[in-house]
Order: structure tokens, then C-alpha cells, then sequence
């Protein structure tokens, strides 16, 4: 249904605001879809490392090579998220805020804003990308055959960039008004895609020639493309009681609303960001072998935070939805919710890794050439296990918070925890094994002293959010 037909003065009571409904209900209503579709998004990437330990082993460059190129890819696919965060969270937080309240005008003047956003800081994000990225990959200690492959499939992924942006854009407005299903059509629809996009385009397919390790990304890309091209098609159509009138240029005051919320979350999310370079130019310094280990490692603790990101998507929701009905108590009701069963589940996962790291590893390194890879790998998914509630508290309470518009202390909490804490802590712990143990009297941990460092980070970032919800400070910020 079109937002032209709806009842604006009087609206139907969202069930995501009806304060006799059970907050578990709610939560698990918005957080099954954006779980079906964290977890398809998972399994593209875990497939894509796939594709490149069993299919790509006889092209010409080396799989330490590919799988090193692959995490710092990885990364790179982490920053584009965190800068999509620069309209996502406005638009869902003041779309919230709108729908909670009933005033579906302004919901949808937010939509067509947050999709002229998204476009336009896709575009600025592309060049730079294209630009950038050859020099930027030897500064992260990435060089050779690595640093080639890395830069082959980076190409893709920046050139078709706008798309994923305008995706992103769209889905944070479906969620802004407790629509998660769409984005489980659409990024659902992205990962059926791109599993058989990605092995035809790296190994070739009939007429398709064998592209080998960029080939992937070129899948990826292609498919955010429809994705970008689907959202936007709902919204042009009218879905969920949102309108995207296309032809209307953006009003700069409401521009402004969206990025005052959006800027200090998308401050926090690049510095976790560039945080995380910094951090990958520890690793890659230890040798290929590490560098694809944590690749493999941060694939698999992906069953964790990506479903941290489920709940955190549930979180952002009915916080700002319960804000905007005048219903502050719910909204924290809500995120408390959120965040103990989002830390539950999280915690089974620690459980897998704790005791499958070994197995997980052996699928994506059959080769006994890839022996030192699980050698540096199992021991830190194996301790990543135990900072789960943790890691939890930084993706859902972080979530809640930006629901509720407030983003700008977070910021804080992110460097003290990378930049005073993970970053110094590498620097000391990562530096290369001198012994078949592990450990020597120097501190020299390798790949698992950076780890160790990540388990500092997260566990003092979580501990600083639980407590800003804690305070509600949060439950009077005007957006």
C-alpha cells in the first residue's frame, strides 16, 4: 500500500508500541528476519572463503596469498558498513520517532531524504575508494601477490558501491518503522544471488570466462546492485506505509536532522573502522599465515555478531518506535530485552567455537599447506568464545542507544577502547612467536596477543555501553 491512502490523525496502534504486548514478542517478531538474512549474509561470506580454498587452488597465485587478500578485503568490507551508518541510523531513529508518533508525512519526507543520502554518499565513497585503495593496501602491510589480489577484488566492490548505499538507506527505513521482513526479501534475495553469481564468475560457467579471485567480488557486487535497484522499486511503489517520492530534492533542514543523529554514529562506526586497519596492519606484519588465520577466525565469529546485529536491529527499532509513542519505559524494557536474549545467543555460539575451532578451520584449509593457518587460528577463536556477552553489549546496547538518537558518547567509549586499549595492547602482545608453545618470556604471543588485545577492547567498550543504557540519559535526547 502506497503512503498516500493512510490515515494520518488517527492511526492503528503498532503492535511494536502496545505496551500490554510481551517485550519478548516483540523483539523475537523483529529479530527472526534480520537473523534469517544476518546469517544468509554469513554463509556468502564463509562461501566465498570457501570458493577460495577449494576452487582457486591452481590459478597462479598462492592460497596464503588469497586467503591474506581475502581478510584484508574483509576489512574493507566492515569500513563501507561503517559508513553507511552515516544515513542508516539517522534515518531509522527519526523514522522511528515519526511512525511511533503517527506522523507518516514526515516518515516519509525522511525516506526520500535517507535514499538521496545514501546515493550521493555512495558516489563520493566510490571515487574515493577507486582512488585510494592502491596505494592504502601497501601502508596496511599488504604487498605482492597479496596486495594484487586485494586490490583486483576491491575494484569491484568500489565500483558498484552507490547501489549497496541506496540498499542500506532503504532497509534502515523499513526498520525505522518495524519492518524487517522486507530487508529479509531483499538481502535474502542478495545472498541466493551471489552464492552461484560468485563460483561462476571466479571458476567460469559456459560463456562466462574464469575470473578467478576478483571474480567473487564482481558476484558480491552485481548483487548488491539488485538489491539497491529492489529497495528502491518498493519504495518508489509504496511499502510498509513508506513512500519514496523521488522527483522531490531533499530539504536541507530535514538533511541536516538526519545527519546530526547520523554523524557522530557514523564517527563511531569509521573509527571502529580505522581501528580495525590499524589493527589488520599488526596482523598482516606477522606473515600470511596469521593474516589468513584471523580472516578465518573473524568468518566464524561472525556467527556471533552478526547475530548481535539481529537483536541490535530489533533494539534500534523499538527504541525509537516506543520514543515516539511517548513511552519511554517500554523503549527501555525493550533494549534490555534485546540485549539479555541477543547475549543468550551469542553465548551458544561462543560454545561452538569453544569446541569445534579445529573442524572449523579444516573446512576452509584441507591442504596441508595451510597447516600453519589453523596452527595460528584455533587457539583465538577458541578464546574470542568468552567475550561474547561482551561483544554483545557493544553491537545491541550500541544499537539501542543510536534508536534513541543518542550517538555522540559512544563515540568516546569506541577510541578509549581501541585506540587506548586494543591498539597499545597489540602492539605489545602481537609480535611473532618465538616458540612452538606460543609464549616466551617476552610477551610475544602472535596472532593470539592480538586477539587478547580484542578481548581487552571489547570487554571495557561492553561494560561503559551497559552502563549508558543503564543511566537513561538516553530516553530524553530530542532528534
Amino acid at each position: 500500500m502506497g503512503g498516500a491512502g493512510m490515515k494520518e490523525a488517527q492511526p492503528a496502534l503498532s503492535p511494536f508500541t502496545d505496551p500490554t504486548r510481551s517485550p519478548v514478542w516483540k523483539v523475537l517478531a523483529l529479530t527472526w528476519p534480520a537473523l534469517i538474512y544476518q546469517f544468509l549474509h554469513l554463509c556468502v561470506t564463509l562461501w566465498d572463503r570457501f570458493i577460495s580454498g577449494r576452487f582457486l587452488a591452481d590459478n597462479g597465485v598462492s592460497q596464503l596469498a588469497i586467503q591474506s587478500a581475502q581478510t584484508t578485503s574483509q576489512y574493507f568490507s566492515w569500513l563501507i558498513s561503517s559508513y553507511s551508518v552515516l544515513v542508516s541510523v539517522g534515518s531509522t531513529a527519526l523514522l522511528a520517532r515519526f511512525f511511533g508518533a503517527g506522523d507518516f508525512r514526515m516518515a516519509r519526507s525522511v525516506v526520500n531524504h535517507s535514499m538521496w543520502i545514501g546515493a550521493s554518499l555512495g558516489l563520493i565513497a566510490s571515487v574515493a575508494g577507486l582512488a585510494m585503495t592502491p596505494w592504502l593496501l601497501p601502508w596496511l602491510g599488504l604487498e605482492g601477490e597479496a596486495g594484487t589480489a586485494a586490490s583486483d577484488f576491491l575494484f569491484y566492490i568500489f565500483l558498484f558501491l552507490p547501489f549497496q548505499m541506496v540498499e542500506s538507506a532503504g532497509i534502515a527505513c523499513f526498520t525505522g518503522a518495524g519492518d524487517t521482513k522486507t530487508g529479509l526479501y531483499v538481502l535474502g534475495g542478495v545472498a541466493l544471488i551471489n552464492i552461484p553469481l560468485a563460483l561462476f564468475l571466479a571458476t567460469g560457467f559456459g560463456p562466462i570466462p574464469a575470473m578467478g579471485f576478483p571474480g567473487i567480488a564482481l558476484g558480491t557486487a552485481l548483487s548488491h546492485a539488485l538489491g539497491g535497484i529492489a529497495v528502491g522499486l518498493f519504495l518508489i511503489r509504496g511499502k510498509s506505509g513508506l513512500l519514496w517520492e523521488w522527483k522531490n530534492l531533499p530539504d536541507m533542514a530535514l538533511a541536516r536532522r538526519i545527519l546530526r543523529i547520523s554523524f557522530p554514529a557514523g564517527m563511531d562506526s569509521l573509527s571502529i573502522g580505522f581501528g580495525q586497519f590499524i589493527f589488520l596492519g599488526i596482523i598482516n606484519r606477522l606473515g600470511a599465515a596469521a593474516s589468513g588465520a584471523h580472516g578465518i577466525a573473524l568468518g566464524w565469529e561472525a556467527l556471533g555478531y552478526l547475530s548481535g546485529g539481529a537483536f541490535g536491529t530489533a533494539a534500534i527499532s523499538l527504541v525509537g518506535l516506543n520514543l515516539g509513542a511517548g513511552q519511554p519505559k517500554e523503549a527501555a524494557r525493550c533494549g534490555w530485552t534485546a540485549y539479555f536474549l541477543g547475549a543468550g545467543f551469542m553465548s551458544l555460539m561462543g560454545a561452538l567455537f569453544f569446541f569445534l575451532a579445529e573442524p572449523m578451520f579444516l573446512l576452509f584449509c584441507p591442504d596441508p599447506s595451510q597447516a600453519p593457518i589453523i596452527k595460528e587460528g584455533a587457539p583465538v577463536l577458541r578464546l574470542i568464545a568468552f567475550a561474547m556477552p561482551f561483544l554483545a553489549s557493544c553491537i545491541i546496547m550500541a544499537s539501542a542507544l543510536r534508536g534513541a538518537g543518542d550517538t555522540r558518547v559512544p563515540v568516546m567509549y569506541t577510541w578509549i577502547g581501541f585506540f587506548l586499549l586494543r591498539v597499545p595492547a597489540a602492539l605489545i602482545l602481537a609480535r611473532p612467536v618465538e616458540n612452538a608453545l606460543g609464549l616466551n618470556s617476552n610477551f610475544a604471543y602472535g596472532l593470539l596477543g592480538a586477539w587478547m588485545a580484542m578481548f581487552l577492547d571489547l570487554f571495557a567498550r561492553g561494560l561503559m555501553l551497559l552502563w549508558r543504557f543503564y543511566r537513561g540519559a538516553w530516553a530524553h535526547i530530542r532528534v
